[in-house]
């Protein structure tokens, strides 16, 4: 009887839809790269492009995002591709991992603060406090746009070395 149940467990758990969760629960979660902002306390925003350049290399414009510790920033998305695109933001390591989940399960679906995924022509933001110094990354996860050159670094800056 224990084999059964124990059995059933199993089979029960391998058969339960896999979600990305991200590194965080809730939108009141902190995770290293931060946490959601207060879009009355946005003090910067970057619009970001998504696209393919129709000779299989994707890209996010800019390549490169940097901001400062405690910025809350508005990140405006535009996906100008012919493909749906997503946005993660968190550290390599974590990014890395969901990538692996993701090549598993490409139409998973992600309910998380820190990421955003667009149709073509769709437009989309976040809001983002960067409360904590590093560096960390951006990429995009749908299977094979990470290879085809859709990720970059995202620094966050220390305000104590910015203000000397």
């Amino acid at each position: 009887m224990r084999r059964v149940c124990l059995m059933l467990a199993t089979s029960l758990l391998l058969t339960v839809p896999v979600m990305a969760s991200g590194t965080h629960s809730s939108a009141h979660d902190e995770i290293p790269i931060g946490k959601p902002g207060d879009k009355k306390k946005v003090t910067r925003t970057i619009e970001i492009i998504m696209k393919e350049d129709g000779q299989g290399k994707m890209m996010f414009s800019p390549a490169k995002l940097v901001f400062k510790e405690g910025q809350t920033v508005k990140l405006r998305f535009v996906n100008q591709g012919e493909m749906d695109h997503e946005f993660v933001m968190d550290e390599e390591a974590t990014i890395i991992e969901h990538k692996a989940v993701m090549e598993k399960n490409p139409d998973m679906e992600h309910d998380d603060p820190n990421a955003i995924r667009l149709a073509p022509g769709a437009r989309g933001e976040i809001i983002w406090t960067f409360s904590k110094p590093g560096t960390f990354k951006f990429a995009c996860l749908v299977p094979g746009h990470f290879e085809a050159g859709m990720h970059g670094p995202l620094e966050v800056d220390s305000a104590v070395a910015n203000n000397p």
